[in-house]
């Protein structure tokens, strides 16, 4: 059965702790639905109200677009070992770029990989969880390396050639590129 709380507790918390993969959803007033799986260590509890994750350069900016547009943004984790529950986060999201206020706040909250896009500030306005009681038992063999492999090898005039093109969704609305390259001087994890 579905329970709904105005806040982050400390036992949600520690479910998010031990999470591997989180997805995020976000949706403009039109056009699709977008909604991505996220790795890493790149999402962080910032307070009972806060969140944030790290986001990496990749095939799109959609969040970045939908942010802009609306402001709405769902993150899911489901808990694949024991015991069984899936924890929704509710709230209203901005991007924080590497030139805006606030990044170097937020950004101190993380290890920044190559490919370091943009941090995604989100205020929460409830917390669902649920049973899980559908969701696998799995378990994690090892975090998938290839993207920040990919940034860090990059050549940096390329690389913010191509992220700072980004200018739109796929939908066609606005999104702010990435203003910094944050590549192969970042921490890299050992490869895979």
């Amino acid at each position: 059965m579905a329970q709904f709380f105005d806040k982050l507790s400390d036992d949600h918390v520690a479910m998010i702790s031990r999470q591997s993969v989180f997805f995020v959803a976000t949706a403009a007033g039109e056009g699709r639905i977008n909604l991505s799986p996220k790795g890493y260590d790149s999402f962080c509890v910032l307070a009972p109200d806060r969140v944030a994750y790290l986001d990496l350069a990749g095939s799109g900016n959609e969040t970045n677009a939908h942010l802009l547009a609306d402001g709405r943004i769902t993150i899911m984790m489901c808990n694949f070992q024991q015991p069984a529950l899936i924890l929704r986060i509710y709230g209203k999201g901005v991007p924080v770029l590497p030139a805006d206020p606030g990044w170097d706040e937020l950004a101190g909250h993380f290890t920044l990989l190559p490919g370091t896009r943009q941090i995604f500030d989100i205020r929460v306005e409830s917390v669902q969880t649920s049973c899980g009681y559908g969701v696998p038992l799995m378990t994690v063999e090892s975090e998938r390396n290839t993207l920040v492999k990919y940034h860090a090898g990059a050549d940096r005039e390329q690389w913010a050639e191509k992220f700072t093109g980004q200018r739109e969704s796929i939908d066609g609305l606005p999104v702010r590129p990435t203003d910094r390259y944050i590549g192969g001087d970042a921490e890299a994890p050992p490869a895979e």
